[in-house]
């Protein structure tokens, strides 16, 4: 068996709850996994929440572009009825709130913030996003990813010692050279055809690699096999178990 690459559950534990919701990142966390994954935009009235989307209406009971609304009018959405009718009244949750929840489990998993600035910019919430890290002593635990690459610089500008991550989803030339050319401490990459070789010369070179999404326990054991650092899942429990890991009740 290859040694087990840390689970991150994707949005949280995000079969068994609705994605992005204090129900997810509970369940992930009382599962056992390594880390969560999360999304994050702003308010109209420069509010850090966790939300996937750019707008409202898949997940929420709202409609329109997050950023149109203030807290106030987010914090009386449904975020989890779409799921199941025992989640209905969930609410969409602010960092702030999911920090509190880390801070009540007493919980030292890999946080993975990722920050939606590839439509929209949300001009600050680089610093909005460092500052509650900074507030809740995350700074070992966070790691900030984006597409949008400019925002993981200008984290890097603001908090070097904060760890960022490249996503991405094109087969990138050498991705490790390009992550290390502005102090990225890891690689997200998708499954793709040569992740063998980024794995490998990316580990070779001082970086983490946290593949996405996977959610077949054999391929994340292929995975494994190449030398990859961290799995990325909707299914935090099927993968613990696939690496002799019985997940927690």
């Amino acid at each position: 068996m290859s040694q087990s690459p840390i689970i991150i559950a994707h949005r949280g534990f995000s079969a068994r709850a609705p994605e992005n919701t204090l129900a997810a990142f509970r369940a992930a966390i009382e599962v056992g996994a390594d880390g969560i994954e999360l999304d994050v935009q702003l308010s109209k009235d420069g509010h850090v929440v966790v939300i996937h989307d750019e707008k409202l209406d898949r997940t929420t009971n709202g409609s329109g572009p997050v950023g149109e609304k203030t807290l106030e009018e987010l914090s009386k959405l449904d975020a989890g009825g779409w799921f199941g009718p025992q989640f209905a009244g969930e609410p969409l949750p602010t960092l702030r709130a999911v920090f509190e929840l880390v801070r009540e489990k007493n919980w030292k998993g890999v946080i993975n913030v990722e920050m939606k600035t590839s439509k929209f910019l949300y001009p600050g919430i680089e610093r909005a996003v460092v500052d509650l890290i900074a507030e809740f002593g995350l700074r070992e635990q966070a790691l900030i990813s984006s597409f949008n690459h400019n925002s993981l610089a200008e984290v890097t500008r603001i908090a070097p010692d904060i760890k960022t991550a490249i996503l991405y989803s094109a087969v990138l030339y050498r991705p490790w050279e390009y992550a290390k050319a502005f102090g990225c401490a890891a690689l997200h990459p998708p499954r793709q055809p040569v992740i063998e070789e980024v794995a490998r010369e990316a580990v070779k070179a001082g970086l983490a690699v946290n593949v996405w999404t996977i959610n077949s326990p054999d391929q994340a054991a292929e995975l494994a096999s190449f030398g990859v650092t961290g799995i990325i899942t909707d299914r935090p429990d099927e993968l613990l178990a696939r690496f002799g890991r019985a997940p927690q009740s």
